[in-house]
């Protein structure tokens, strides 16, 4: 491991300004994240600053910038709700101990995957299982976002309230047993006495109370994926349900996003909506809709406590589900945004270190009551756009974090939450794999079956148990597709090594009279999950060629994850002016990129040959001509697509 505490200031300019507008960008992220838990707006900011400062500095991508994101926020979600349970404690504040002890934990097992070096195989985790799971991110940051978009309240709701009355006596007069039972009043037998002083003390809970309960009840009651779905019509059956102003705001917000994008990319369109519809609500509707209300200034308090508490007692095991879950998601979340910079850096991050800085990231936030979080791409690229290059660009943006904290924090109160949740909803729809739907129909039955089950999965039971059914799944493809052709007698390929070598018997004295303008490739076997791994190595040994000719002849199936990982191939190829042909491909792998439109849509027909000696023609022709490589301008200003539906993961 390098020392973390030397640092490159040969960039120093680029990086400064580059980790500058990644602030700029994790701001209003930031805070609708927090605003997305019950933690408040300002829990995403403490995170986002914590995470962003330590992980940079620790990690191992140069450029990564880090903070809350979607994926992360909805675990944290359910993680409060979890501890607000089995702590028994009627607000957030009460059971924050046990949540920081979550996010803690979570930290520490992810800096362990780092250790014990599991970062390199987080790699090989199927595309189909990726793209159901990040869409199904998308789907649950939609729909909860509905009733603060509609700035709908259940606690508001009084019939809502009402019903959860009962519910309210029967839960108070539980807590009440549980307490005898603690003091030893009960010692298993329910005698008149016992009865009796039980009865007095439920009758002296007063009306209040339990309405107050109910009140809390009927907030949980339409909180969540199901919670939502199941009150829908409250909504709109309820008078006053829906808050007009509320829905104008949130519309806008949309609007905004989506709009100034068309104009300029130089400032965060979320920023610009954040800043123009709060300045509206403030000086238009003034206490007419819902706002973030009173938030902490200055520097976020310290929270050592929950040590002593949780470590060490039964407790521990009871979270430790939770804290396993929000870390692997976190490893996931970050080395995908790692692959992503190292196609727009060509440089290569250290995975394991990555998971490492992400682990000590989320431990640092977790002291000063911040979310937890990973590299967020959104902010990665636009860091690189703007000149990042070394790690103190992802500590810079955390610093302009805590400088906006410092000196800001009390313009928060005043941001209207129907202006949040515009930007959550446009942070989920920026997550659904569009792509993988649009190809639904064209790739392999069994990865569309992986990614369909993943995402209802991941909407409607449970993030953790989404992805191990799906891996499991796709395991058990694997394994019949595996089988498959060993039967058939293929052998194992990699797309990724560039190396010269020893020609095929019909190849002749080919390579002779193209000298090193033609490259050949030869693939044997299948092409799976796994060659998606080897991307960005084989950019990096790419050689200065003119045409690549990919010998497919014997390779007997394709999936989706490596026909997403050969077009992104092809458009770098592309965008370096060098030519791609195909050669000897059977029906299946054939049909499979005609279905996703990578033939003819990246490699025209008149490059797919069906015989290596049609491909030699070909060649011989374009000699005489004098002009290898048939790019195009469109072609060569492609970008690859790893990652174009992660968003804001």
């Amino acid at each position: 491991m390098k020392n973390p505490f030397v640092f490159d200031f040969s960039n120093l300019r680029g990086d400064f300004f580059g980790g500058l507008t990644a602030g700029i960008v994790a701001l209003p992220l930031a805070l609708a994240f927090g605003a997305q838990t019950a933690l408040g707006p300002m829990a995403g900011l403490y995170g986002a600053i914590a995470i962003a400062i330590v992980a940079a500095l620790f990690g191992g991508t140069n450029t990564q910038v880090s903070g809350p994101t979607a994926p992360m926020t909805v675990v944290s979600s359910a993680i409060i709700a979890n501890a607000l349970m089995e702590s028994g404690a009627e607000t957030v504040q009460e059971a924050l101990p046990l949540i920081l002890a979550t996010f803690f934990l979570a930290g520490l097992i992810e800096m362990l995957f780092g250790v014990i070096k599991l970062g390199r195989y987080i790699k090989y985790i199927p595309y189909p299982v990726v793209s159901g799971f990040m869409s199904g991110i998308g789907v649950i940051i939609i729909i909860t976002q509905l009733f603060p978009a509609l700035g709908y309240s259940a606690s508001n709701d009084a019939e809502l309230v009402a019903s959860q009355m009962p519910h309210a006596e029967e839960v108070i007069l539980e807590e009440i047993i549980r307490e005898e039972e603690a003091d030893g009043a009960l010692k298993g037998v329910m005698d008149a006495a016992v009865i009796e002083e039980t009865s007095r003390r439920f009758a002296e809970v007063s009306q209040e109370e339990i309405r107050t309960r109910a009140v809390r009840l009927a907030g949980r009651s339409a909180s969540g994926t199901v919670g939502t779905l199941s009150s829908i019509d409250r909504p709109f059956s309820t008078p006053g349900g829906i808050n007009w102003l509320n829905v104008f705001l949130a519309l806008s917000t949309i609007a905004i996003i989506y709009g100034f994008k068309r104009i300029t990319d130089i400032v965060p369109s979320s920023l610009v909506a954040l800043i123009i519809m709060t300045l509206v609500a403030y000086f238009f509707m003034p206490g007419k809709v819902p706002v973030i209300g009173e938030v902490q200034e200055g520097l976020p308090p310290f929270y050592f406590d929950f040590f002593g508490q949780y470590f060490g007692s039964g407790m521990l095991l009871r979270i430790l589900e939770f804290a396993f879950t929000l870390a692997a998601l976190g490893a996931i979340d970050s080395l995908l945004t790692s692959v992503v910079a190292d196609n727009i850096t060509k440089t290569k991050h250290d995975p394991d270190q990555e998971l490492i800085g992400q682990g000590l990231g989320n431990m640092a936030a977790s002291f000063i009551g911040g979310l937890p979080g990973a590299g967020a791409t959104m902010r990665t690229v636009i860091n690189v756009k703007s000149g990042g290059k070394t790690r103190i660009s992802g500590m810079i943006a955390g610093f302009f974090l805590l400088l906006v904290l410092l000196g800001l924090s009390g313009i928060v109160s005043y941001i209207p939450n129907g202006v949040l949740a515009g930007i959550l909803i446009t942070v989920g729809i920026g997550i659904i794999d569009y792509r993988g739907f649009r190809h639904l129909r064209a790739v392999p039955r069994g990865d569309a079956v992986v990614m369909i089950l993943v995402l209802l999965l991941t909407v409607f039971v449970g993030l953790l148990e989404a992805v191990a059914i799906g891996m499991v799944l796709a395991a058990v493809l694997f394994m019949k597709k595996t089988a498959d052709t060993v039967e058939a007698g293929a052998t194992s390929t990699s797309f990724f090594e560039f190396s010269r070598e020893k020609p095929w018997a019909d190849e002749g004295d080919l390579l002779k009279r193209v000298g090193d303008r033609v490259f050949i490739k030869r693939l044997e076997g299948p092409l799976f999950f796994g060659f998606v791994s080897g991307f960005q190595a084989m950019m990096q040994k790419l050689p200065t060629v003119e045409v690549v000719i990919i010998r497919m002849g014997r390779v007997p199936y394709i999936d989706q994850s490596g026909l997403y990982a050969m077009e992104d191939a092809i458009m770098e190829m592309h965008s370096r002016g060098i030519a791609v042909v195909f050669t000897g491909m059977n029906e299946q792998v054939k049909d499979m990129m005609e279905r996703i439109n990578l033939i003819p849509g990246l490699v025209p027909y008149k490059h797919v040959f069906t015989t290596f000696a049609e491909a030699r023609r070909w060649l011989g022709e374009r000699l005489e001509e004098g002009n290898l490589s048939t790019v195009s301008d469109d072609q060569r200003n492609q970008t690859p697509v790893i990652g174009e539906n992660i968003s804001e993961i």
